[in-house]
């Protein structure tokens, strides 16, 4: 019998090793200046150089050479970042370091397997009824379990819940979902163009008045409406958490469902979903006939802030909002998308609205999706930063055109005991049309 062969620690690391080999041009390219440590969120608070993009992109060199293999602290160290995408957009070199480190934490996923918990979620989130009914259930009873925090559209828990730090102030489950208190097509007798609205997850069963605010706003401007009922997740909690093959699954699946309905645009309301249905193509670029699809369907998709300064909006029908309003612009929007003029003329254009600019607006909260769920306290440092320029503006409300942004810039001003309410842009522009008039 011949000796079995014996497997080394090299053996590993090679291996390891080709799950990065495609990267090694894009890697090579950063030239280790330091930039990067300029912008990141969580460099600024931890100041350790294996939690800036060059440092995790020299670990990742380490990988491809043989020399570290994908270990548990590799995943760890990729998990540290917000994927704000500041590196990349202060890179001279161009080195695209949120998506290497997203390419690293896919690597991890093959290599390690997804995290226990993240594996249960993410088998709940890939269920769309089972989803969908999980979230009803805690719409229903979430009284029982979850305490208001009167005027801010926030609860805290009750009981200890896992996962969860137990000051964490979130919002509440909605007791009836968006998608549930609308019919599939909300008609409009003549219509001026015909959109698809992606409410995505947060919206439809959290931020409601979100959504209804988009309805109101559509409506108000002669747009006929589509709530597809089978839409579901966008998969941007998947595809960032480096699990691309069950994103790509879910990424399908919202292209099945829009691709063939008979609209002109698909709207949505949070930046990461929209970034997510844009960037379809990036993902499934594999695949040639979905990448196809997925562009075709791409081309459709519109911010609602962008789609109204595109197409035009009626303003003889607003009414007054006096108050004095800040702007936090979400990463997946300003560096995800380019879209920031949009959503501060839609503002500007409120009769009565007063627009004062915060300091450092564009910088990332501490949000970065499930990251302020995992690093509670690291996302806490961040958000006391974006707190305190919003407490210098003096303003009544801050905007944000993100809902996660929304959910966790209002925990900081709960915590900070600050009397501003948290706003997505387009509930002022419909709060301006109920003041003109429009029912």
């Amino acid at each position: 019998m011949s000796e079995e062969k014996k497997i080394t620690a090299a053996d590993l690391n090679a291996q390891d090793a080709t799950l990065l080999a495609d990267l090694d041009d894009a890697m090579a390219n950063c030239m280790k200046c330091g930039n990067c440590q300029a912008v990141c969120p969580i460099y600024r608070e931890t100041h350790q150089e294996q939690m800036v993009a060059r440092g995790k992109i020299s670990l990742m060199q380490g990988v491809l050479s043989g020399r570290l293999p994908v270990s548990k602290n590799f995943d760890h160290i990729m998990a540290m970042c917000l994927n704000c995408k500041s590196c990349a957009a202060n890179c001279p070199c161009g080195v695209e370091a949120d998506e290497l480190i997203l390419r690293a934490r896919n690597a991890a996923v093959k290599a390690r397997g997804l995290h226990p918990v993240k594996k249960n979620v993410f088998r709940l989130l890939a269920n769309r009824s089972l989803f969908d009914a999980a979230l009803k259930l805690g719409g229903m009873f979430g009284w029982m379990t979850f305490k208001e925090i009167p005027g801010k559209n926030a609860v805290v828990s009750r009981l200890p819940m896992p996962g969860m730090d137990p000051e964490r102030a979130t919002p509440p489950l909605a007791a009836k979902p968006l998608r549930s208190q609308y019919p599939e097509v909300i008609a409009c007798p003549h219509p001026k163009y015909r959109v698809a609205f992606f409410t995505g997850c947060t919206i439809n069963y959290m931020y409601t008045d979100i959504g209804k605010a988009v309805i109101d706003v559509l409506r108000a401007n002669e747009v006929e409406i589509v709530l597809p009922p089978k839409q579901h997740c966008c998969g941007t909690p998947v595809h960032v958490s480096g699990e691309f093959a069950l994103a790509n699954e879910m990424a399908k699946h919202t292209i099945e469902v829009f691709e063939h309905l008979d609209v002109d645009y698909i709207v949505g309301a949070c930046g990461s979903c929209v970034e997510a249905l844009k960037h379809y193509p990036e993902w499934l670029s594999d695949d040639p006939a979905w990448r196809a699809r997925a562009e075709k369907m791409a081309a459709k998709v519109r911010e609602i802030s962008e789609l109204l300064v595109e197409r035009g909006y009626r303003k003889d029908m607003l009414g007054n909002v006096d108050r004095v309003v800040t702007m936090h612009d979400p990463c997946h929007m300003v560096r995800g998308l380019g879209i920031t003029a949009q959503p501060r003329e839609v503002l500007k254009s409120i009769p009565g609205l007063t627009f004062r600019e915060m300091k450092e607006h564009d910088r990332c909260c501490g949000s970065g999706g499930s990251f302020c769920m995992a690093h509670y306290e690291m996302s806490r440092k961040i958000n006391d930063r974006k707190c305190d320029n919003i407490a210098a503006t003096h303003a009544d409300y801050v905007a944000t055109s993100c809902p996660s942004c929304r959910m966790h810039i209002t925990d900081g001003i709960i915590h900070r005991k600050l009397p501003q309410v948290v706003y997505h842009p387009i509930q002022l522009l419909a709060a301006s049309y109920h003041a003109g008039g429009f029912e």
